[in-house]
């Protein structure tokens, strides 16, 4: 078991990473004494730890360990077998966890409500730490991305007496955590450089919700097909768990309305909360993810003994302002809307820009697209071709690989010509930092340019943000 408190010292190899950065605040904040390592470069999480003072070595050297220390933390990033500082904690005994396997730890000593799905959520995630701090709920929330409302770190601190951390499906990494409250937005085929299949990504989902401690819940999508399937198997298993639905399919436990356009909000009402909660992000998946939040939120509150009203819930949700990469506003400069999006699965892609149509739909919608692994590109390849209905304009690039992957089968010429199929105004370019200048001349007041993708096109809008801001000036 794992004990955070002023006589505890963590040190953390990877540092400097989005879930790392969090881990470490939260250890930070529960009272333990922190420290780190990582590499050289620059990330916006040095100034988070530097306001922290957390002090942070680099690069990674054996001689970098303190004299003492309780638990060592590492990104799963790095091999235990190779990795300098990690061989040297384990020639002297020191306990090491990588973060899914830390996370977990800590999740045993506290009740937690894990957020798990293949889409949403990080967004269900952040918005629970929102309506959290709209109530009182005395939880720590770690986020796997910064988040505006948390002052952009990944980590809210409001009490130890409970925690809500979004979980990854990813390698099963998720199976470390043990909840009380766990949250299901979405299952389907993902990560296929890891899962068989579906079902193989299923059967994950399934072994997770034999972790939720007896007389605990599971809060599950009804609209999402394999959130269903999922029930339908736990139900047999789990007689001693509160298994709740939301979602706009009749026969949900909590029924959503369908969601209307006021004043650049997105509306819609929950059977059982008495406030229109509104929203700042559109689309229909975001009220999705906002009704699982404010039902833990609820379900959490009762349990921990909290007494809250529907009124201080419909603030916390109209208060969030979205996380890095999630429908994020650069800003908008010369009439032009700039935003982006980490949407890198076809469901996600197709759910996000019907989305930003209905919410915006006086705008021009121009969207460049990166897909990210070419396992998930051939895998899903159909369903990325035919996500794009709603863009005007669409430009694709070469496929961003991964360090699991280096090459394929397929490449990003190749999804652009069944991306050609299905959408008739589709360019590709190559490489991203070539479409900038190109990008930039054909927008127009009015418009709205979004960069989507797990690659580096997010650049692009950056870029042609911060050329037109700085003619402004």
């Amino acid at each position: 078991m794992i004990v955070l408190d002023e006589n505890t010292r963590v040190y953390c190899v990877g540092i400097k990473g989005t879930g790392m950065a969090a881990l470490a605040e939260y250890c930070r904040h529960a009272g333990a004494e922190v420290s780190g390592s990582d590499v050289e470069e620059v990330f916006y999480t040095d100034a988070i730890l530097e306001e922290l003072e957390i002090p942070v070595s680099a690069p990674f050297s054996e001689q970098n360990l303190p004299p003492k220390v309780d638990y060592l933390f590492y990104s799963a990033a790095y091999d235990p077998a190779t990795h300098p500082e990690l061989v040297a904690a384990r020639k002297k005994g020191i306990p090491t966890y990588s973060y899914p396997e830390a996370l977990g730890a800590i999740s045993a000593t506290r009740p937690t409500a894990a957020i798990a799905g293949v889409h949403g959520k990080t967004t269900t995630t952040a918005l629970a730490g929102s309506i959290s701090q709209a109530i009182g709920l005395p939880t720590g929330v770690i986020v796997g991305s910064a988040v505006s409302d948390f002052g952009n770190r990944s980590c809210l601190f409001l009490g130890d007496q409970a925690l809500i951390a979004e979980t990854c499906e990813y390698r099963r990494h998720f199976l470390h955590v043990s909840p009380r409250w766990l949250i299901v937005t979405s299952i389907e085929a993902d990560h296929l450089d890891y899962y068989a299949d579906y079902q193989d990504v299923l059967s994950a989902f399934l072994e997770y919700s034999r972790k939720i401690s007896s007389g605990g819940s599971l809060l599950y999508c009804a609209d999402d097909p394999g959130a269903l399937e999922l029930v339908s198997r736990v139900k047999e298993e789990r007689r001693d768990l509160n298994i709740i639905s939301y979602g706009f399919s009749s026969g949900s436990d909590f029924l959503l309305s369908e969601p209307w356009v006021e004043n650049e909000r997105l509306c819609f009402t929950i059977k059982g909360i008495d406030d229109t909660l509104k929203l700042r992000i559109p689309g229909r998946h975001t009220a999705l993810d906002a009704a699982a939040a404010v039902l833990l939120c609820r379900l959490m509150a009762n349990e921990l003994g909290l007494k809250v009203t529907d009124k201080a819930i419909a603030a916390g949700v109209e208060s969030f302002t979205g996380s890095k990469r999630r429908s994020e506003i650069l800003g908008e400069v010369d009439g032009i809307l700039f935003m982006d999006d980490y949407a890198h699965h076809p469901t996600a892609l197709k759910t996000t820009l019907e989305g930003l149509r209905s919410f915006y739909p006086r705008r021009r919608l121009i969207v460049d697209f990166m897909s990210h692994t070419y396992s998930r590109t051939e895998a899903l390849l159909d369903g990325f071709a035919s996500s794009f209905e709603e863009a005007d304009l669409l430009f694709l690039h070469k496929i961003y690989a991964s360090a699991r992957e280096e090459r394929g089968s397929i490449d990003g010429r190749t999804l652009y010509e069944r991306t050609a199929r299905y959408h008739k105004r589709v360019e590709y370019i190559h490489e991203p930092s070539d479409s900038i200048d190109k990008i930039d001349a054909l927008l127009k007041p009015g418009d709205l340019f979004i960069t989507m993708g797990a690659g580096n096109n997010w650049a692009i809008g950056h870029e042609i943000y911060s050329r037109r801001k700085a003619k402004e000036q």
